[in-house]
């Protein structure tokens, strides 16, 4: 049976925007409205950093090569990142956040999670809370916005996929179980292709499929994601809103089907992880001091090397240049690659280095009526 939810409730809205770069592009310039966009580079080594839905409809993917997507969308028009804009409006959206909680953990530039159980405007309702966010958004961002609303937080961010755009969910507590148990099992967070696929061969392709194998069944096939894996089935998870949640690292690996031996292919695969990685670095707003580079050959025998520095690294440009040199070290490379890697770890939080980082509070008690 699903465990049943506390008395001693969270009301948690999770806000994600819409293809928030390719939607501040199409606001800024009309031209752009209604047509396929990409933001990123159309180069051979080019990565989509963000489409807009009408390109989505094609199959256009962030972290995308810039080719694939222009083979699935002859029309798409790649428009050049502008990463000062998106975080000046991220800025300008956190601060409609922080009218209504002091308890907010942004999980990048676009999203953030929202702990309203004070409800500190007396609203009434999270739901309410939540529609009041979305609105005023779209009238001071010219922007659309898609919430979830939910007891904890796993539920709360899937439901903010479930209708987007411009939509929102409501999971109550009564709810929870059962919307869990509809779901595929894909939509859990932290459910990759690669477990997905192990789970359909297990027999597992729902929630309530997922619900039905006890501890030890998911120990055995899923290791460390086991308890996870159990809670989240049942829509329980006691995760608290983290407003100091700061990243320890952000990186991008890959690996190939044929193992690069020449210089010049291994210099190339590490440019188009490097621009997966710096386009991860701003889509969080962060900076960080240590660039380490990850190289695994073809015996299977992985090393890494790092680079750190006093100032954080100035740009993508000086991303690649590190890397570079890094990867410049270890050449040639008589067994070949089988997997690059690039990471930028050290981290300084945008938010954080302006003013210190707020305490972690413990949710209020619902006072009085409190519906969701």
């Amino acid at each position: 049976m699903p465990t049943e939810p506390s008395d001693n409730l969270r009301k948690i809205i999770h806000i994600d925007m819409d293809a928030f770069f390719a939607s501040v592009e199409q606001r800024d310039n009309p031209a752009l409205r209604g047509k396929p966009i990409a933001v990123g580079g159309s180069s051979a080594r080019g990565v989509v950093a963000a489409a807009s839905y009408e390109a989505r409809e094609f199959g256009v993917r962030s972290a995308m090569p810039s080719v694939t997507a222009r083979r699935r969308c002859p029309e798409l028009i790649f428009v050049k990142h502008r990463f000062e804009v998106y975080r000046e409006v991220s800025r300008q959206i956190h601060g409609i956040f922080a009218r209504y909680t002091d308890l907010i953990e942004p999980l990048s530039l676009d999203e953030a999670y929202l702990d309203v159980t004070a409800d500190k405007r007396g609203v009434g309702s999270a739901t309410g809370i939540a529609q009041r966010i979305r609105h005023e958004i779209r009238r001071e961002t010219g922007l659309t916005a898609s919430a979830g609303v939910s007891y904890n937080k796993f539920l709360a961010k899937i439901a903010s996929d479930q209708n987007k755009p411009d939509g929102i969910c409501v999971v109550r507590p009564d709810q929870g179980a059962d919307f869990v148990a509809a779901l595929p099992a894909r939509r859990f967070y932290g459910v990759g292709p690669k477990t997905a696929a192990k789970m359909a061969r297990l027999g597992i392709h729902t929630g309530l499929e997922l619900r039905e194998r006890d501890l030890d069944f998911l120990r055995q096939h899923f290791g460390k994601s086991a308890e996870y894996l159990y809670r989240a089935s049942r829509g329980v998870d006691h995760r608290p809103v983290k407003p100091d949640r700061i990243r320890k690292s952000i990186g991008a690996e890959r690996t190939y089907g044929e193992d690069l031996l020449e210089d010049a292919a291994l210099y190339q695969a590490l440019e188009v992880i490097a621009d997966t990685v710096w386009e991860r670095i701003d889509k969080n707003g962060a900076r960080g001091r240590t660039v380490t580079l990850k190289v695994k050959y073809s015996d299977f025998r992985q090393i890494t090397r790092a680079h750190s520095l006093v100032d954080p690294v100035r740009d993508r440009a000086h991303l690649g240049e590190l890397g570079r040199e890094l990867l410049a070290a270890l050449l040639p490379v008589p067994l070949g690659v089988r997997l690059l890697g690039l990471t930028l770890s050290n981290l300084l939080d945008s938010a954080s280095a302006d003013e210190p980082a707020a305490a972690v509070a413990e949710p209020a008690p619902a006072q009085g009526r409190f519906d969701f």
